[in-house]
């Protein structure tokens, strides 16, 4: 008797109405996550035409971000009570409100209020279009879908300065603004009978306490990542980062006591989800981590002036963005943790050279990074889709919620580390720091071959106990 291992048969093929709704949720996360970094580049503009100062004006960036972090945690549970279609248009809604109040803000004040409106809906909207896509899409499709949103999500924070800088120069800052709302009305209306809605129940009781708990810890760790990348370690970051270490401990602890959580933690004790959060995790540290530490190295060590060193950044995001599509359809034709073990080769690969070379040519260095973007890509979009492929529909909402938690933290322990690293072992404008520093990515790399291993042989284990269950029912 023979059987193809479904690990490399042909992948069925994924139907018009999965693409539209995949092309609909994309739509909105692309344009939560180009507002993550659109408005950076006219943050001078603002603060000169409302007359205020950087410190203030800085939260419209700043703002955005925890805002979203708050309000990330509660998607799991507003997604099964209220069902996560619901959840994501009335998100997107919110964030083209939040959008206009925006572009008419009058003064400082009114506008980081708008910018932590838009940042609450955002934080929402981008896990809920994630769990809409893992409840339409079959498992063996779901690769493809996730490497496509994958595409925007990754495309929308790299092209946002880009973005906003050209429509600087043709338009004031309010057109950052502006622009998401006719692209969020046209979103919404071809999400009409279109996006499912989703099942609502009300068995789920909220977990406030829980909530408060991730809801101010997150954006605390988050807060004090930003702020020792952007400004070093102070007292301030120092106590935000011990505070939410304190209050997401406390989080961990209340959802383990209690038989209604915020976010059901026991589906990590599930091995196949566990390993795939663990490697978006550390593929979350690395991409951080790897974007605080490389222009340092770009400008420092190998003296590029701040045009060329966000070239050879665009350079690997290219390659992230080309690995992001054919990253999917490789992850439903063979395995997601196949997929994922490679990128993490590739990962350390592309970090081992920056151990031994202080410096390289202009067309190794592009060699380098390129392959770098292509590795952070096949690690990380196939352990989503390996995560949610591991979980129930019922399940969907907390996996792409904790999911998301985890490689936010993950990205935030990086940068913290390699700052913190950094600055202990010489500074810098030092080339031994930039040895052991990215020693520690070459680190993070092996670990995350290492959990990439793990989620391949859960694969394989899966692969196995079907393939018994099709030969036993053949004999029968």
């Amino acid at each position: 008797m023979s059987y193809k291992s479904p690990q490399a048969a042909s992948p069925p093929p994924i139907p018009a109405r999965t693409w539209k709704i995949a092309a609909v949720t994309g739509a909105g996360a692309f344009i939560a996550m180009l507002d993550s970094t659109i408005a950076n580049l006219a943050i001078e503009s603002i603060r000169d035409d409302l007359a205020s100062t950087l410190p203030v004006i800085q939260w419209v960036a700043t703002g955005y971000l925890l805002a979203l972090a708050v309000s990330l945690p509660a998607t799991g549970w507003l997604g099964s009570r209220y069902g996560h279609g619901r959840v994501w248009a009335v998100s997107l809604a919110v964030f083209v409100l939040g959008s206009a109040l925006c572009a008419i803000a009058p003064s400082p004040l009114t506008l980081i209020a708008a910018r932590l409106l838009q940042g609450l809906a955002a934080g929402l909207m981008v896990p809920a279009g994630q769990a809409i896509l893992g409840s339409v899409a079959g498992p063996k499709q779901l690769g493809r879908v996730m490497g496509s949103i994958g595409l925007v999500v990754a495309l929308g924070p790299a092209l946002g300065p880009a973005f906003g800088g050209f429509l600087l120069e043709i338009a004031s800052w309010r057109s950052l603004f502006w622009i998401n709302v006719p692209l969020g009305v046209i979103t919404l209306l071809m999400a009409r009978g279109l996006v499912p809605a989703g099942v609502i129940s009300d068995e789920r009781p909220p977990d406030w306490k829980g909530l408060i708990l991730i809801g101010c810890g997150l954006p605390l760790l988050l807060y004090g990542a930003n702020e020792i990348g952007s400004s070093g370690t102070t007292a301030l970051t120092l106590l935000a980062i011990g505070f939410g270490m304190i209050l997401s401990v406390g989080f961990i602890f209340n959802s383990m006591t209690i038989s209604h959580p915020l976010i059901d933690l026991s589906l990590l004790r599930r091995r196949t989800f566990a390993a795939a959060t663990s490697t978006v995790g550390l593929t979350g540290a690395n991409m951080y981590g790897g974007l605080l530490l490389i222009p340092l190295y770009l400008q420092l060590m190998a003296g590029q002036d701040t045009i060329e060193a966000g070239l050879m950044l665009l350079a690997m995001g290219l390659g992230t963005a080309v690995a992001l599509y054919f990253g999917g359809m490789l992850t439903d034709r063979y395995s997601a943790g196949s997929v994922t073990l490679a990128g993490a080769v590739l990962l350390f690969i592309s970090t081992m050279p920056f151990l031994f070379f202080s410096t390289f040519s202009l067309i190794t260095l592009i060699i380098v990074l390129v392959i770098r973007g292509i590795g952070l890509a096949l690690a990380q979009m196939p352990a989503y889709t390996a995560a949610y492929a591991s979980v129930t529909d019922k399940q969907i909402g907390d996996a792409a919620t904790l999911v998301n938690i985890v490689q936010r933290i993950g990205g935030a322990i990086g940068a913290i580390g390699l700052v913190v690293a950094l600055a202990q072992s010489g500074g810098r404008t030092s080339p031994i720091a930039y040895t052991w520093v990215f020693g520690i990515l070459t680190g993070v790399s092996l670990l995350t071959m290492a959990t990439g291993l793990k989620l391949k042989w859960s694969d394989e284990d899966r692969s196995t106990a079907r393939l018994g269950e099709r030969e036993l029912s053949q004999d029968l």
